[in-house]
């Protein structure tokens, strides 16, 4: 079922998420729904909070060509897309870094460049309980920061440079100032 994403300016985006006991139907259930969510919107990832949940599980679908090197050579050829990841922590970052323009789905064509590692080392559980640590690396390695940093309240424009924020400040306000009006159904409206 293909739920509402939450725009910034909603309270659950900043929310830290709660790690997952037992993985059951509802977690799957809410799994499904995210990635539907999520290719709905085009999207490559999805966090919990961007579907209203605080529960500490993302959802990934990099395109194969997205997740390729300079000469086309997969960058995680045994990585199977789509990826569910329960309560997922970074362990490691690489200390190559790479900047990229990067969007997100809570943030309506807004987009920024973002510096993040190269390359992480993720701990996670997938949908049938098993524990799994991998190291990821470029484009994949990018979004599965995007979205651990969602299950921690953090957003990508928190990882902006102040010149950018302040250029997008105006857009901001606004997207913060609708989330807020329809957060808040029949009071008066400025």
């Amino acid at each position: 079922m293909k739920r509402p994403i939450h725009s910034y300016g909603d309270p659950v985006l900043r929310a830290k998420a709660v790690d997952i006991g037992e993985i059951d139907d509802t977690i799957r259930e809410l799994a499904r729904d995210m990635l539907e969510t999520m290719h709905a919107q085009s999207g490559i990832g999805l966090a919990a909070q961007q579907v209203g949940e605080t529960r500490s599980i993302c959802v990934v679908d990099l395109p194969a060509e997205l997740d390729t090197d300079e000469d086309g050579a997969p960058d995680n050829p045994d990585t199977v897309m789509p990826m569910t990841l329960i309560n997922p922590v970074i362990l490691q970052s690489g200390k190559d870094t790479s900047t990229r323009e990067e969007g997100c789905l809570s943030f309506p064509d807004i987009m920024g460049n973002i510096e993040r590692p190269w390359s992480v080392t993720v701990r996670y559980k997938d949908l049938e309980g098993a524990e799994h640590q991998k190291e990821f690396h470029g484009m994949l390695a990018r979004v599965l920061q995007h979205e651990i940093d969602h299950l921690n309240g953090v957003l990508f424009i928190d990882r902006m440079s102040h010149v950018k924020r302040l250029a997008l400040k105006g857009r901001l306000k606004r997207l913060r100032r609708e989330t807020e009006e329809a957060l808040a159904p029949g009071e008066p409206r400025a």
